[in-house]
């Protein structure tokens, strides 16, 4: 689906198609096409009345891209990435978002689930701030709001690292390697994702390209200083991570030793009485304890007890058991 939204005139409205006389540097008219998960078909905006270069429109109709920024001719051709927000999708995803920033156009192509662009599409036409400061001041607010959406799903993937981490010690269980190795999957895909994304809004904060003023310079600043304490924080959920998998294994491995040195010690506590009852139970000619025929089995019971228990006397002052 595509969406037009021109400002012109002191007036933001939205258009049911562009007319090419707003994309001149000189018309005074700013323009926004929001392409939501476009066909082949609505996709010919981009070759057809923007006539942007063939290999950023094929990077932009591409499934996955990682975040980058490149410059053309007449324009910038940017990847982004945000926080995914498919309904029931469980743990961190995100999903591309792509821009083509020009002097008086922004062109944006999502999926049809980026949060930041559904919500700024809704206030566009209440809020007349949004398009008049231009296409790089709406750049600027949809790459703040996506990077602020960042933070609640960091605070949710601390909280079940939080949670791993209290069911190591307290319930550990056979599936908490798979969940930590999962939970540690999922972090290197956000710093796969947030370190490039860095590197691109520090080129925007930086002042690499012309198109950015000293005044959106200073904005992109602040966001390059947000995407800095979620690398930040992703560095130190992989060393967590792999703290909670040394332990968790450390700790399966402990939980085994004392299996083992139980079994063990019933084993050692069995054999002796064992032996000693294959022997008196010989159909042979034996030597007979006091009391007769029927004190044989008390003096063979005792004398096992008393095997087992000097056994256990000898383990307890070697601190076995």
């Amino acid at each position: 689906m595509n969406t037009i939204f021109v400002f012109r005139n002191g007036q933001s409205e939205q258009a049911t198609s562009i007319d090419r006389r707003w994309l001149s540097p000189g018309s005074g008219a700013f323009l926004w096409v929001d392409l939501s998960a476009p066909s082949s078909s609505e996709s010919l905006v981009l070759h057809d009345t923007f006539q942007f270069h063939p290999l950023s429109v094929e990077d932009a109709m591409s499934a996955v891209q990682f975040p980058k920024i490149e410059a053309y001719d007449g324009y910038l051709y940017i990847v982004l990435h945000g926080i995914d927000f498919h309904g029931g999708r469980q743990g961190f995803a995100t999903h591309d978002v792509d821009f083509f920033l020009g002097a008086n156009f922004l062109v944006t192509i999502h999926d049809g689930h980026a949060a930041s662009i559904n919500e700024l599409r809704e206030h566009v036409m209440r809020n007349q701030k949004i398009l008049s400061e231009g296409p790089v001041a709406l750049f600027h607010r949809i790459v703040d709001s996506m990077v602020d959406h960042y933070r609640p799903e960091i605070e949710k993937l601390e909280d079940r690292l939080d949670l791993l981490e209290k069911e190591i010690f307290e319930r550990p269980s056979a599936t908490l390697a798979r969940r930590i190795l999962k939970e540690k999957r999922e972090v290197a895909t956000l710093r796969r994702i947030v370190i490039p994304q860095r590197d691109v809004v520090a080129r925007l904060a930086r002042r690499d390209f012309v198109d950015i003023s000293t005044e959106m310079s200073f904005r992109f600043r602040d966001i390059y200083d947000h995407l800095v304490r979620v690398v930040d924080d992703t560095m130190l959920f992989q060393d967590r991570m792999t703290g909670m998998l040394d332990a968790h294994l450390t700790n399966a491995s402990n939980r085994l030793n004392e299996v083992m040195k139980v079994l063990t010690i019933v084993a050692v506590l069995v054999g002796p009485p064992t032996l000693f009852a294959g022997v008196w139970g010989m159909n042979v000619p034996l030597p007979q304890f006091p009391g007769g025929e029927a004190a044989q089995f008390w003096w063979a019971c005792g004398i096992m007890a008393a095997l087992v228990a000097i056994m256990l006397i000898a383990f307890r002052r070697k601190r076995w058991i």
